[in-house]
């Protein structure tokens, strides 16, 4: 994910997506949203909108990859 010359909030939010070193079994689960969270990267400005929504995003995928774990 190429985060040059994004904003710094959208950038801190962003490379929380990494999934590379996660198990193969949760790196399917986590990489959708590392995939959205890029496209939505490549469309939208940077904005408080925009690192609100990777926020939650990033929230829910947590969620998602802890509901592997069990």
């Amino acid at each position: 994910m190429d985060l040059t010359g994004r904003h710094p909030a959208t950038a801190a939010v962003a490379k929380h997506f990494a999934f590379e070193h996660l198990p193969e079994h949760l790196r399917a689960i986590s990489q959708p949203c590392h995939d959205l969270a890029e496209q939505l990267l490549q469309r939208l400005p940077d904005g408080p909108e925009l690192t609100a929504g990777l926020r939650k995003l990033l929230e829910a995928k947590d969620c998602f990859v802890r509901a592997a774990l069990e």
